[in-house]
């Protein structure tokens, strides 16, 4: 489906677009690369409840909320001029054997030291988003300290974001239900930043792991029913073994749905290109597989945007300026 610009409600806006990304993941880092390009007031919205790898530990030993996201959100926002310089430094991960920096990565570290400089999280994201000069601003969904539970088919309870996003129990079982806990409150400046938005977008990103969680702070629910913007749902280009396995773009929709207590999204927008062999070699290897864009995700949507959003690349990324291009016209 093609897009037009309604050029006439356009001119007649004075103010500026509010433009509200909401869940964590790689997935986001792509889409606000693109949608910095466009005159939009950004705001990312970040799941707060990681458990693993450098911001796992770093959660438990100093007690702040989990960095990764924040990390991905201010390289994606940075002045481009810096980004390589920027992406370099905080991705870098010190990787001595026995240090006690072993596996931490620089950009997890500044933001930590940036908190306890200045009294707390917020303040801290507030701190390095001035000094990278982002577009945009970053703000965790809840300041609560809780973990992500999954029930799975079976019965069986995952606990822990970290043990979602990397299975050690039969991926091939589906997940029933996911829960916080202990429960979390949304943050006040995200539910204003969501309460006045133009466009509100979730996803692409892991469902269980990096989307559904934002979902599930308290308060959520009834920012986004009384929310008059429209709402955007971007679909995964695959699927993942241990959330998503097996799926169709219409089962994640109607998961996000689910969980956000929305009736039906204004517009998902799907991917239909052809991935090159070689990176489906490469991602079958990890059981992960094309989301197949389906008649019955037009249950779900009032439109579905369907196109070519692939990136070019050595993997699965959606077109940064593609999505954005397309969010632009809506």
């Amino acid at each position: 489906m093609n897009i037009k610009k309604d050029r006439t409600s356009k001119d007649a806006s004075n103010g500026v677009k509010k433009v509200v990304r909401i869940g964590g993941g790689s997935g986001g880092f792509n889409l606000l690369r693109g949608l910095k390009a466009f005159p939009f007031d950004i705001t990312a919205v970040f799941t707060s409840f990681d458990s693993g790898g450098s911001h796992g530990i770093l959660r438990d030993e100093f007690g702040v909320l989990a960095t990764g996201d924040v990390r991905r959100g201010l390289l994606a926002l940075a002045d481009e001029k810096q980004a390589d310089i920027l992406r370099k430094l905080f991705d870098f991960r010190f990787d001595k054997e026995g240090s006690t920096l072993h596996k931490h990565s620089f950009g997890n570290l500044f933001l930590v030291a940036l908190s306890s400089i200045y009294g707390g999280e917020v303040e801290g994201i507030r701190k390095a988003s001035e000094l990278l000069n982002i577009k945009g601003k970053i703000l965790p969904v809840s300041l609560d300290h809780s973990h992500v539970h999954a029930i799975l088919e079976n019965g069986e309870e995952i606990v822990g974001e970290a043990n979602i996003d990397i299975p050690k129990h039969n991926g091939d079982i589906h997940i029933k239900k996911v829960f916080l806990d202990p429960s979390a409150r949304i943050y006040k400046e995200t539910e204003v930043a969501i309460r006045s938005a133009d466009l509100i977008i979730v996803g692409p990103g892991d469902l269980y792991s990096s989307l559904i969680p934002t979902l599930l702070v308290g308060g959520m629910k009834e920012v986004l029913a009384k929310s008059k913007a429209k709402k955007v749902a971007i679909c995964n280009l695959m699927t993942k073994w241990g959330e998503t396995h097996g799926f169709k773009a219409s089962e994640m929709v109607q998961e996000l749905l689910r969980y956000s207590g929305l009736s039906k999204f204004d517009y998902v927008i799907c991917n239909t290109e052809p991935l090159p062999p070689e990176i489906l070699a490469a991602y079958e290897k990890e059981k992960k597989y094309p989301m197949v864009c389906d008649a019955a995700l037009k249950k779900y949507a009032h439109k579905v945007i369907t196109g070519e959003f692939f990136s070019e690349a050595d993997k699965a990324r959606h077109d940064s300026k593609k999505i954005a291009k397309i969010i632009s016209e809506l």
